[in-house]
């Protein structure tokens, strides 16, 4: 449904700026002249703020000028997993001090006998009060507001900056919860205060509870960086809105950012994922997995009708679910620098362990001397060897020694060899994971495009489409700045959920609806408090369901809010079947959770402009930059072209290499590429099922 009172505003140039581990990359639109800035800059780890700076002053922004910053960042997701965190605490019900510990009957590893979890909050930090709720709602113990007090004023003493108010049951009634927030705001210095049912009001105590710990624990710190950073750009000359993406592939105005701090972890990777949802409907291919390959790791996503598959059950790391909804990136160990090496029982190995940024691969010169995939496709030819050896000092011939001595010898073949079967045995692990998100979820790998992108993606998505029988891979204009990118084209967006956790033949429809309708007033409430021009607002709906005595949750999309029972035990069936393909006509089915998505849709932009149409030219010989030796099945005179040179609407067949600014595609003997109007290479894979 649509919302007409977006603010109308003129619009000019709008930058994505992605920091990444390695580098920070930036893209500047500006819809009214066609003027497009593109920059890729090292990352500044200590402050990310720098390297933003450096990006928009490597390209020539103008800071004044520009109508609309949106921001990207790992901030919070590297606080995570390097646990650096603030020093926080938590304040919860009477008996329930060590729920973030006991957490789920699993283990870090499915066969091992042992295994180590640290909570984000440690045990002397974690503070009970006298309360308590019953899973209806109903108070069972009124609350200490006296404990609650001299809880805070304990944890102040032991050094904390953030606290998190956690009880049992808070999101069937949450006035505890409120109550102890205002207690505490009377005493603390600072609004770092995470309430955990005004994040996530869903049941389930030990996902709720991390859910919360993790967002009080990166609230000052997303909070101190987007301060500095908006600061900077003020003093710049920058006087509009910067938004921040949200792992869930929208955005959020960075006023707000800090309420909701844990959102933004996974913020990179879904803002790769939009940008391919968007370049894939302008392309008429809606359905896409997202194969995006950097230098350590493979991040896969899938898209089903150009919308992106949202989940509010990830786990970022062990016994670390992070329960607000984000885009269902998965993560493989295989990237560029990925390490290959023959084990004690000589067989090969390729990963996870990987050489970095420093020392790197060996052909990056910077003292690396472990065999990599990048140095694999150095020997093979698939990579320019005089981009390498021209300013690194490293020869061909020499990383050809290493793969003969440390791999080759000991398999009992020669460089050459020795160097296909590292990019085979990566290619497996990488279509491991693109199973993993299609099969897993109940699609046929074959009924999708591959969207591949990131530095080294395009080199390997034909082998890997080859061998998951996907018919073509579609390319994306700039696919190493593919992330900035997805931050210029991502929409609004606020995701709700409810627990409501009844079976469905007692549901009470009027409350569904009635709770539908909450969430959509709240989400539209927020929307319309951006200053930022919308095209539309559109909501979507689902229910988390399940047979009763099942612990699994399976997310049921819903047609509109006003549903009957009918409708949903249908869709219910259906989605459970075509998953798990098994009929249990027989159980009753149990309502749990309600969600509701509302996302403002901004204006469209015109993602052609990312390659200049006056570098073009008129045949693909004019684009032609010379011809080398690379290995397939065997050696191949390989021509090798520059893509902004391309012609436009060009048609190639392999094979054939197409190098760029930020990546290298890789065009298999037996498939045919073609360029179509945004700008994108569509292949087609010869012999693909």
């Amino acid at each position: 449904m649509a919302n007409d009172t977006s603010l109308e505003r003129a619009a000019g140039a709008i930058v994505g700026v992605d920091v990444g581990g390695t580098f920070t990359d930036l893209v500047e639109l500006d819809p009214a002249t066609g003027r497009v800035r593109l920059a890729k800059v090292p990352s500044t780890l200590e402050n990310q703020a720098f390297g933003v700076l450096n990006a928009l002053k490597h390209a020539g922004c103008d800071l004044a000028a520009l109508d609309l910053i949106v921001h990207g960042t790992t901030t919070t997701t590297n606080a995570v997993l390097e646990r650096k965190l603030s020093r926080t605490g938590l304040i919860t019900t009477r008996g329930f001090r060590d729920v973030l510990e006991l957490g789920r009957r699993t283990r870090p590893q499915a066969y091992g006998m042992k295994g180590e979890f640290t909570p984000l909050i440690p045990r002397d930090l974690r503070l009970e009060v006298p309360e308590r709720m019953d899973s209806a709602g109903e108070v069972v113990t009124a609350l200490d507001e006296d404990a609650v007090r001299a809880a805070g004023q304990r944890l102040l003493a032991m050094g904390c900056e953030a606290v998190v108010v956690h009880f049992l049951h808070s999101y069937a009634n949450p006035s505890h919860e409120l109550r102890a927030a205002e207690v505490l705001r009377s005493l603390w210095p600072n609004d770092y205060i995470t309430v955990g049912h005004a994040l996530l009001s869903e049941s389930r105590e030990f996902e709720r509870g991390v859910t919360a710990a993790v967002n009080a624990s990166v609230q000052p710190i997303i909070d101190r960086y987007i301060r500095r950073l908006t600061q900077e750009l003020k003093n710049g000359g920058y006087h509009s809105d910067i938004l921040v993406m949200n792992g869930n592939g929208g955005m959020v105005s960075a006023g707000r950012v800090a309420l909701e701090a844990a959102k933004t972890v996974m913020s990179g990777p879904a803002s790769g994922v939009m940008a391919a949802a968007y370049t894939g409907r302008k392309a008429g291919l809606p359905n896409l997995i997202t194969y995006d390959m950097g230098g350590t790791s493979t991040d896969v996503a899938l898209i089903r009708n150009a919308e992106p598959t949202v989940s509010n059950e990830i786990e970022i790391e062990y016994a670390m679910p992070i329960h607000v909804p984000m885009v269902d990136v998965r993560t493989v160990g295989a990237g560029g620098g990925s390490i290959a090496r023959v084990n004690h029982a000589g067989l090969l190995e390729v990963g996870p362990e990987s050489a970095g940024a420093t020392p790197g691969p060996i052909c990056y010169g910077r003292g690396g001397t472990e065999p990599t995939i990048s140095d694999a496709n150095l020997v093979l030819g698939r990579l320019d060897p005089s981009k390498f050896t021209g300013h690194t000092g490293v020869t061909v011939e020499h990383v050809r020694h290493i793969f003969e001595a440390d791999l080759g010898a000991p398999l009992g073949v020669d460089a050459t060899e020795a160097a296909a079967a590292v990019i085979r045995l990566g290619n497996m692990k990488m279509a491991g994971a693109i199973r993993m998100v299609s099969v897993s979820l109940g699609a046929d790998p074959r009924d999708f495009a591959l969207f591949a992108f990131g530095g080294a993606g395009p080199l390997h998505a034909s082998a890997l489409a080859r061998e998951l029988g996907i018919p073509r891979v579609l390319v994306p204009s700039r696919p190493g700045i593919t992330n900035a990118i997805g931050c210029v084209v991502a929409d609004l967006r606020h995701d709700f959920v409810r627990t409501l956790n009844a079976p469905l033949d007692t549901l009470d429809l009027a409350r569904l609806h009635s709770v539908f309708a909450e969430q959509a007033a709240e989400g539209e409430a927020l929307i319309a408090a951006e200053r930022i021009t919308l095209r539309e607002t559109r909501h979507l709906y689902s229910v988390d369901m399940q047979f009763i005595g099942q612990t699994h949750l399976l997310r049921v999309p819903l047609p509109g809010p006003d549903v009957s029972r009918e409708t949903l035990q249908q869709l219910f069936e259906t989605a459970y079947f075509n998953r798990f393909r098994v009929q249990l006509d027989n159980i009753r089915a149990n309502l749990v959770n309600v969600n509701c998505s509302v996302i403002g849709t901004r204006a469209e932009l015109d993602l052609s402009t990312l390659i200049d149409p006056a570098e073009r030219r008129e045949t693909l010989a004019e684009a032609e930059l010379s011809r080398r030796p690379v290995y397939f099945d065997g050696w191949h005179d390989t021509p090798v072209y520059w893509r902004d040179h391309l012609p436009a609407g060009f048609t190639l067949d392999g094979p054939a290499i197409v190098t760029q600014m930020d990546t290298t595609v890789l065009i298999e003997p037996g498939d045919r590429a073609t360029g179509d109007a945004n700008g994108n290479i569509l292949i087609e894979i010869g012999g693909a099922a």
